[in-house]
């Protein structure tokens, strides 16, 4: 009689080492993928730039509405889509580093108060002709504050 064979090696399935090879090199990059995301300031800044860039199209078009074409759902839109912006700029601006922090809410007050002001003067129209005059004057007014202090925001 013979002696029994001894039991065989297992094998390696070159398949099986491939696909765990290859499945865990795709963990480990998404690993590092995450680990390379944006840090909580860099994400701030980057709403707030967003927003301010959204501001200057808003202001943009709105200068070039004319009394005559202008209808005031293309304004309202305009203008909820400033305050949207703004809110935007708010809310990211708790992230900031403290030099941008600073940087960033003097522009958003200033700009926020020259609205207002704006806003007032355009209350007190006498007149259709005086209107005109000042809805044109109060949109240069908010371009010139515009490029006064978010325009002067870095987002390079």
């Amino acid at each position: 009689m013979r002696a029994p064979l001894p039991a065989p090696t297992p094998r390696c399935n070159v398949g099986t080492v491939r696909s765990i090879i290859i499945v865990s090199l795709v963990v480990l990059a998404a690993g590092v993928a995450a680990g390379c995301g944006q840090s909580k300031a860099e994400k701030a800044s980057n709403q707030v730039c967003d927003a301010r860039d959204d501001i200057a199209k808003q202001v943009k078009e709105l200068q070039g509405l004319s009394i005559t074409t202008a209808t005031a759902d293309q304004v309202r839109d305009n203008v909820d889509a400033i305050q949207s912006d703004l809110k935007t700029i708010s809310k990211a601006t708790d992230n900031l580093s403290d030099e941008r922090r600073k940087e960033v809410q003097a522009a958003n007050d200033a700009f926020t108060a020259k609205i207002s002001q704006i806003g007032q003067s355009l209350g007190s129209s006498l007149s259709i002709e005086n209107a005109a005059a000042q809805a044109k004057a109060a949109l240069e007014q908010l371009a010139n504050s515009y490029r006064d202090t978010f325009g002067q925001l870095d987002c390079s």
